[in-house]
């Protein structure tokens, strides 16, 4: 590395500049993955973001590292065997960020896919896992453990269920610090800074023309190359110097989750199948409370205006018919949010069977056109776009060493490290809570926390009753995170807006720590 990962530095002025060897637009997971591993691998790279880090479809997944189960159904075994590596290295990575988590499958009777089948699925599941995993081998169930443990499932017909693991984490955060990592590697990072079209000259992609959101300034970047990592919003960019007809087919799905009260006691999650379509969806407990999702509907485009209630309804529906002991009604929802997946089409009806494997497209050279994908494979996946890259610039390929580095905040050994530092917390007065959240969201950079606290006592205090998240987090998002509005702080830094929707929030002091900038 050869700086600092932290605290983030917005160097705008660094871009109106000499040119670059590559331009990474988009700054949600691939594209921070895609320029972390080049500036590793000795680029000068460039990495911008029109609005904020993780703001796309980065914030909106189910906040899992996880192998993806439900493709073996449609057999793609490679792709949930890079999963389930990527699990394994990801966890290695950043421990503090990444933990495990155990998943438990309730079967009944007349189920779409029954407990046979879902036994020799987790037993492939295990089998493409090689190497040490984060988490134990799957096991199974009895229908008496699972009445006794859960009795607000649905008992009628319960045959018994499974259980195995997989990872969770907190999306829009592990997209920033990847961020901070490719600053720490040299890159140039800047949020709030939007490209307005692309640069051709001679029958390549030289560039392109930038817009400065906060100050309304506009440049020109020129780079060798430019990767378009905007996710649902690429192909529209690509096409402001490429005729849409030269450009791979593109599916948008717009997937919808749900943020609902804690189920007392539960400390896994759920995988359940919707009895009216048969569709896989998750419960899973996060951050006090729990998250139900995903739906999968098709848009024209990524900001086309839809209505969520069809998919709250049918997300209550099945979760209702499952656990009905719960007795969740639309009243009980905190929050929803939704966001939109960029794949290739392959003129599939049924969304769930549209493949999610990575490719990579170059549809001009000097141009590299990233599309499907998941979070969890973001690191290898930008791997492969970097070689890309370099062998757009014909340059010989250093190795990718990604992979070696853990990410900014990553403790040798997270367990004992954890207790120490949640016992350090708390003698300055954060509750406990909160001391290992605040542990399992910023590892060792909470010694900025601890010297916050430092200075200003009262920011131990939460910034929402039911939301384990204090006041210096926001002060320092603004400090050292480079958040630049309150929905950054409250939304991505911290995800206070989805954990306990906007009453009660400390606004006063949220605005105070960002004059003019909303």
């Amino acid at each position: 590395m050869t700086g600092a990962a932290f605290p983030l530095r917005r160097n705008v002025a660094a871009l109106n500049g000499p040119a670059y060897d590559l331009l990474v637009i988009g700054g949600g997971i691939y594209g921070a993955w895609t320029a972390y591993d080049a500036a590793l691998r000795g680029l000068k790279v460039a990495l911008i973001e029109k609005t904020d880090w993780g703001s796309g479809t980065s914030q909106a997944s189910s906040k899992l590292i996880h192998g993806g189960l439900r493709y073996l159904e449609h057999y793609e075994f490679s792709l949930v065997r890079h999963a389930l590596n990527e699990r394994r290295t990801l966890a290695q990575l950043a421990p503090h960020l990444v933990r495990p988590m155990n998943f438990v499958i309730p079967v009944w009777r007349g189920a779409r896919v029954g407990r046979l089948k879902w036994f020799a699925g987790l037993t492939l599941y295990d089998l493409l896992a090689t190497g040490q995993q984060p988490v134990a081998r799957f096991r199974s169930l009895s229908r008496k453990q699972l009445s006794a443990a859960h009795p607000y499932l649905l008992h009628t017909g319960l045959r018994g269920g499974l259980r195995y693991g997989d990872c969770q984490e907190d999306d829009a955060r592990m997209t920033l610090f990847v961020v901070a990592a490719a600053q720490a590697a040299g890159a140039v990072c800047a949020n709030a800074v939007s490209a307005t079209a692309l640069l051709r000259e001679n029958g390549r992609c030289v560039g392109a023309e930038l817009c400065d959101q906060e100050t309304g300034a506009r440049f020109a970047l020129r780079a060798a190359c430019v990767v378009n990592a905007a996710g649902p919003w690429a192909r529209p960019l690509a096409a402001t110097i490429i005729d849409n007809t030269d450009l791979p087919p593109v599916k948008l799905i717009r997937g919808l989750h749900l943020v609902l009260p804690t189920i007392p006691g539960l400390d896994h999650a759920f995988l359940l199948t919707a009895p009216d379509d048969g569709r896989v969806f998750f419960v899973i407990p996060w951050y006090g409370r729990t998250l139900i999702g995903t739906t999968e509907t098709a848009v024209p485009a990524a900001d086309a205006i839809v209505d969520d209630e069809p998919e709250t309804h049918y997300l209550l529906n099945a979760v209702n018919a499952l656990l009905p002991g719960l007795g969740w009604r639309r009243e009980h929802v905190i929050s929803r949010f939704a966001g939109v997946r960029s794949l290739l089409d392959t003129a599939s009806s049924n969304l769930s069977a549209t493949s999610r494997e990575f490719s990579v497209h170059r549809p001009l050279p000097g141009l590299i056109l990233p599309l499907g994908g998941k979070y969890t494979t973001a690191r290898l996946d930008a791997a492969q776009l970097v070689e890309q890259v370099f062998a757009d610039l014909n340059r010989p390929l250093p190795p990718c060493r990604s992979a070696d580095q853990p990410l900014p905040g990553a403790p040798t050994d997270f367990r004992h490290w954890q207790a120490d530092a949640i016992a350090a917390l708390h003698s300055q007065g954060v509750d406990a809570l909160c001391a290992a959240q605040l542990t399992q969201r910023h590892g060792t950079g909470i010694a900025r926390i601890t010297e916050l606290l430092r200075e200003n006592p009262a920011w131990r205090q939460r910034l929402h009753p039911a939301a384990p998240f204090i006041a210096a987090e926001a002060v320092l998002a603004v400090r050292d995170e480079m958040a630049r509005t309150v929905e950054d702080v409250i939304r991505r830094r911290m995800p206070l807006r989805l954990v306990a929707g906007t009453p009660g929030l400390e606004m006063d002091f949220l605005h105070s720590l960002l004059p003019n900038k909303g």
